[in-house]
């Protein structure tokens, strides 16, 4: 769908040799990264917020860059309420747009309930960063495009996406509506510790997890919002849901620099794990994917929170748990 005063750019759709050789079939990347805003959320939030006053927005940093920088095109005021947990990095850049930053709580639903307060104690437009049919329906043109590149003759074999509170995924959905293609299957990428959806897929209801421990923190809402859920139950769709470690994430997000010369952040190295840590073959395996695999579609959903010091504290840190982990033991106590 074409959508009128919008604020994304079309995005460009590359040929990965590296990652190709990998899976065996041609891969294709939608380059989300080079967004204005860094992600794929300004195409949602712009399309939401072209009625819009004066906004709030919750964010672990991608949908607040993206609601920032519509509110500066449109001469909004804009505030933007991220958790703790946010890189410093988020807040700069965040200021840097024009945008008011107010910090509350500890991950995305705390900070979300504070925008929703702000947003009736202030008359605010609440920008929500992923449950909402607008911003599905502005995702969605990213298939759109996709489709448009690729041509009537090439249909993708999957696409793959990382899953955070699921508004990619909707988007997605939608997306493959319009073009005409349910029968390609999703492959749903989240890391352990921001595993809401694949936790509720597998109980068959919402869950809200307890905390979230992942690093990929733009993964990080507690649940996955109620569309998100009910597509994965769809019969007509084939939506795989897997998970990943941090490390396998982390080590995707170093693997696309060396070879795609292009860093994106932890959420999005979830959705290039797929093929970075063996997921697509292990489903080839499985027969959950054909053997003989038409051309994979990954969305490189960007990030814009990470940026060189970001990328080598989470090599630090990651490899600091990984090592404590392997060398952390009960020593018996003899009596």
């Amino acid at each position: 769908m074409i959508m009128a005063n919008h604020f994304h750019i079309n995005t460009p759709l590359l040929e990965s040799v590296n990652m190709s050789k990998r899976v065996g079939t041609t891969v294709y990347l939608k380059m989300e990264n080079s967004q204005p805003s860094g992600s794929f959320k300004i195409r949602g939030i712009g399309h939401l917020c072209q009625q819009s006053k004066g906004i709030v927005c919750s964010s672990g940093g991608n949908a607040g860059m993206a609601a920032a920088l519509v509110a500066r095109k449109m001469g909004l005021p804009a505030t933007i309420v991220i958790p703790s947990s946010s890189p410093e990095l988020v807040v700069q850049r965040l200021q840097d747009q024009g945008a008011t930053v107010k910090i509350s709580g500890k991950v995305w639903d705390d900070a979300n309930a504070e925008a929703l307060r702000l947003a009736e104690t202030e008359g605010l437009t609440y920008v929500p960063p992923f449950d909402h049919p607008l911003l599905w329906q502005g995702h969605a043109s990213m298939i759109a495009e996709a489709a448009a590149s690729l041509g009537p003759d090439v249909k993708p074999g999957a696409v793959v996406i990382s899953v955070g509170g699921g508004g990619l995924l909707c988007g997605v959905v939608q997306g493959l509506q319009d073009v005409g293609w349910t029968d390609v299957p999703i492959i749903a990428m989240e890391t352990d510790g921001a595993n809401c959806f694949n936790t509720a897929v597998k109980a068959g209801r919402l869950v809200t997890l307890d905390d979230i421990t992942s690093e990929a923190k733009c993964l990080g809402a507690k649940t996955v919002c109620q569309k998100a859920f009910e597509q994965s139950q769809r019969k007509d769709l084939n939506i795989i849901s897997e998970l990943v470690s941090d490390q396998q994430a982390l080590h995707a997000v170093q693997t696309f620099l060396d070879e795609e010369r292009v860093l994106v952040e932890m959420a999005c190295g979830a959705a290039l794990a797929a093929v970075y840590s063996g997921i697509i073959r292990k489903l080839q395996d499985e027969s959950r994917l054909p053997a003989l695999l038409r051309p994979l579609l990954v969305i490189v959903c960007g990030g814009s929170s990470i940026n060189m010091e970001q990328l080598a504290n989470l090599k630090h840190k990651l490899n600091s748990m990984l090592t404590f982990n392997e060398h952390s033991f009960i020593k018996p106590i003899y009596t």
